[in-house]
């Protein structure tokens, strides 16, 4: 490296926190200097409680990365670090060697060192704040693109045998192998194929997909490259919402430059394979992100979920056999064809092989992305990187899998995350939300309002989706309202317990967990509210917190009609 590198997080935390005005001052600051410096804009390192994020590599010296800068502060920053040789004692926060011979600064910790990364894998997020996700040319210094020209010159068989081998399942909530998956559409004859990338991320709380869109674009052209290429697709589709406009931008530009380098489009590699992508903007239906429905979105029609079989594989796209990955599923496969089966089946646990994404969000000191190996706990997730709960309050609780994950409580931190471990303890891996509480919160106002997003989401195609999460709010919504009254705990039981058993597809199925968790976990709440009328928290309308004890009641409190 022979001249000064900066570097700040330009994802969209990063941007909602001011690092336009980083990248302006950079600016301003190196031309007056008459400084020639590498200024570029990365995607989001995982770190989002601590954006704006600038980082400082001076010639020879490890990068040095400086939290919570604004714009006044950047020439102070610079100058300090320039021409004192040491960096600004304000706002840095750890140092990264990330070549062999970088020379270290001495009583500043590294990166890995630190607690929120010391029990991370970055594998899907190799990249992620490290590079310039609109330059191509970062990415296959990266060996971008090498795993994508070893496998088109395997055979379609072998390529999915070393997907199979690595025991990487879907990361988009199923968990279902990706191998077989392919497999199965490979065995099918047809004149056209298709390769979709579900990008159609709409959990409340839930960043992980927009992340690598915005911070490692390639990885998930690669990735494409290499499924279309398994199953013996020509085109591929990413289906992504319009609410992440600069992740939309950002896939623009890479799939430009792909074509350019002659990575997308005729002969790639002089393989005679040929592959391209396009790109379908979601109009933010949450129901899209189910594979039936998303398809039918493509195609122009209403998105709505279909009856399974005939599974995508077989008769999917117009018709057409397809396979669904989730963006985090594909921007596995560069690393997977590089390391080999074998290094990515070592990490994790029998039979939840790799690492996975979580967007730790909610009462929690460092929010943001963590990528962990399968098999770590709750706990470690939540204490040693996520740093725990803020202001000395209680752990509560925590919600896995987004809008249709269950509530785990304190008893469950020891719970391995992986799919099945989840599942038996009442959550769900999903695609991979976790949303923290702690004692301040209402479990029964937290339930209501991940139904309510999922009644208002539903599509209305079958019935039990349709009428039965509308009649489930309701009796949430009396009981917030003390109009509550015994026996709507034990119909929402039911009702919860059919809704899950006779729903179409993925959303119906699941919505009712968050009610049929917190009951499970936190009854006492449910009974307090409505035998009592009454609640110790604020958060729900028509709530009344508790007279002090022993305190007299100066008026009689009545039900609302």
């Amino acid at each position: 490296m022979s001249k000064t590198t900066v570097i700040v997080g330009t994802g969209t935390c990063g941007l909602i926190a001011g690092a336009r005005g980083v990248m302006d001052a950079v600016r301003e600051e190196t031309a007056k200097r008459g400084l020639d410096t590498n200024l570029f804009g990365s995607g989001c390192i995982g770190m989002s409680s601590h954006e704006p994020i600038m980082s400082v590599a001076l010639p020879g010296r490890t990068r040095v990365m400086y939290e919570g800068v604004q714009g006044e502060m950047v020439a102070d920053i610079l100058a300090h670090q320039i021409d004192k040789g040491t960096p600004h004692p304000n706002h840095v926060f750890c140092q990264m060697r990330e070549h062999a011979d970088d020379v270290a600064y001495e009583g500043i910790p590294y990166y890995d060192d630190l607690p929120y990364a010391k029990k991370q894998v970055r594998v899907v997020l190799r990249n992620c704040g490290h590079i310039n996700p609109e330059d191509i040319d970062h990415y296959t210094a990266r060996e971008g693109y090498e795993a994508a020209k070893k496998a088109l010159f395997m055979t379609p068989e072998a390529v999915i045998n070393v997907v199979k081998q690595s025991g990487i399942r879907g990361r988009g909530g199923g968990g279902f192998p990706t191998g077989i998956k392919w497999d199965f559409c490979r065995k099918v004859e047809a004149d056209q194929k298709y390769f979709i990338c579900n990008a159609d991320e709409g959990d409340p709380g839930a960043f992980m997909d927009r992340c690598v869109l915005e911070g490692d674009p390639h990885s998930v052209l690669e990735g494409m490259l290499i499924g279309g290429f398994a199953i013996g697709a020509t085109i591929g589709y990413i289906y992504v919402r319009a609410e992440y406009p600069l992740a939309i931008q950002r896939l623009n530009i890479a799939i430009s430059q792909a074509r350019e380098k002659g990575f997308l489009g005729k002969n790639i590699f002089g393989s005679g394979f040929d592959f391209d992508i396009l790109i379908k903007e979601g109009a933010g239906a949450f129901v899209c992100g189910e594979e039936t429905a998303l398809m039918a979105s493509i195609e122009g029609l209403r998105g709505m979920p279909r009856p399974k079989p005939p599974f995508p594989a077989q008769k999917g796209l117009w018709g057409k056999p397809t396979v669904i990955n989730n963006v985090e599923t594909l921007a596995n496969l560069n690393p997977i064809f590089l390391n080999g089966a074998e290094w990515y089946a070592a990490m994790g646990t029998e039979k939840s092989k790799g690492t996975k994404v979580f967007a730790l969000t909610g009462k929690i000191q460092n929010t943001g992305l963590v990528e962990v190996p399968m098999g770590i706990t709750l706990r470690e997730i939540i204490y040693d990187i996520g740093g725990g709960i803020p202001d000395g309050k209680e752990f509560k609780a925590v919600q896995t899998g987004g809008p249709s994950g269950g509530c785990l409580p304190a008893s469950f931190l020891d719970t391995p995350v992986d799919y099945e471990s989840l599942i038996a303890a009442g959550g769900m891996m999903g695609s991979g939300g976790m949303v923290v509480m702690d004692e301040t919160t209402c479990m029964i106002d937290m339930a209501r309002f991940f139904l309510d997003f999922s009644q208002n989401e539903s599509c209305g195609k079958c019935v039990p989706c349709r009428i039965g999460t509308k009649r489930m709010l309701e009796t949430l919504e009396k009981i917030c309202n003390r109009r509550g009254k015994p026996g709507d705990v034990e119909m929402l039981i039911e009702l919860g317990t059919d809704v899950c058993n006779t729903s179409l597809c993925g959303l119906g199925q699941t919505a009712p967990n968050p009610v049929l968790s917190t009951i499970r976990h936190f009854k006492h709440e449910y009974d307090q509210v409505i035998e009592k009328k009454v609640c110790q928290y604020e958060t729900c309308p028509g709530y009344k917190k508790p007279a002090p004890a022993g305190a007299a009641a100066k008026t009689k409190e009545t039900a609302p009609a």
